[in-house]
């Protein structure tokens, strides 16, 4: 049996994808889920926000191996397999796989695997290269029994991201209120829907090629269902949304429902507060951010002890109530089927 995963994604940088990624993390741990988070985006923000400077320079310093996705994905690139991850625990319900500014280098890899994936022979190599994340973070799931396993991914179409969501079950779309993340949401469906058909494509190719091939090597589902979007009041500073603001989050549930399958677009809510594919609309913060960036921990962990007093101690409390009703929807929507782990 695998582990769910779950990836926040939109061709739209700057939407709030590896802070969703970072608090929900400790969000579901504080529900008691295992957690491990997987950073995919050669940038590596979501590892920047679990550890300092200084461990990130004796991460990447070559002293350690399988620490990283990229050290345990690289071998690959020569001929040896890969390396079941050294998972970094963040608490005792949170795990890590690290993000590497060289993963970048993998992503020739996977655009040369992907035709190869369609051959009459050979397949093993070209299939182990393009599901070596979805690998790798089955094996480190398994190591520390994980419940979920939560994917950062970086604002890009290209191979990395392809083989990060072949490896994917559920996908958020995070939104932040402007044009670039309506543009963002276009791009993304039909990219979506593409990558699924032709993943499906090659696991076909793979099965009938060897109808044994899954005992020799099992492959991701590739499902990448989309279960609702996220808006994030970047640019609001009251509880009322600026004139700017409506202009282009009201016009996302219509979008979103295009997108991913929609009715009739007319008999979409005129504003996410009514859309049901709206997940959250989540407040910015802005002044527990840097408190929280300075403690090493989530907005809503902030004590007195951190300068979290007076207005800000109400902004973290209801910070802790914005994401816990998130976690708890995204959990019911992912286990919808009502089975034993659908509660949180």
């Amino acid at each position: 049996m695998t582990v769910p995963v779950l990836t926040f994604f939109n061709n739209k940088g700057g939407v709030g994808k590896t802070s969703l990624v970072y608090h929900l993390a400790w969000m579901f741990s504080e529900s008691g889920k295992q957690v491990l988070a997987c950073d995919l985006d050669p940038q590596a923000n979501l590892t920047a926000s679990f550890l300092d400077e200084e461990e990130l320079e004796d991460l990447w310093s070559g002293n350690h191996k399988n620490r990283t996705i990229h050290q345990c994905v690289s071998p690959l690139t020569q001929v040896a397999d890969l390396n079941e991850p050294d998972v970094r625990m963040m608490s005792e319900t949170i795990g890590l796989v690290p993000g590497d500014l060289a993963l970048s280098g993998f992503e020739d890899n996977l655009s040369v695997e992907w035709p190869n994936a369609l051959g009459e022979t050979a397949l093993y190599r070209p299939f182990r290269i393009l599901t070596a994340f979805w690998q790798v973070m089955q094996m480190g799931a398994k190591s520390m029994e994980a419940d979920i396993i939560l994917v950062d991914v970086g604002p890009n179409l290209g191979a990395l991201n392809r083989s990060a969501l072949i490896a994917t079950d559920f996908v958020v779309a995070p939104l932040g209120a402007d044009l670039f993340s309506l543009q963002g949401l276009r791009n993304l469906g039909p990219t979506l829907n593409r990558w699924k058909k032709e993943w499906l494509k090659r696991r076909d190719t793979w099965i009938s090629s060897d109808p044994a091939s899954q005992e020799k090597m099992a492959l991701p589902n590739g499902d990448m269902k989309p279960i609702g979007y996220i808006v994030q009041q970047h640019s609001v500073r009251l509880e009322r949304p600026v004139m700017a603001y409506d202009k282009w989050v009201n016009r996302m549930p219509t979008e979103y429902a295009s997108q991913f399958g929609g009715k009739d677009k007319a008999k979409h809510p005129g504003s996410p507060s009514e859309d049901y594919n709206c997940l959250s609309t989540i407040k910015h913060y802005r002044s527990l951010v840097p408190m929280a960036q300075e403690a090493r921990k989530p907005i809503f962990k902030l004590t007195s002890a951190d300068g979290a007093i007076g207005a800000h101690a109400a902004a973290v409390t209801a910070a802790k109530k914005d994401f816990d009703d998130l976690a708890r929807e995204i959990w019911k929507r992912m286990f919808a089927e009502g089975d034993a782990e659908s509660s949180l």
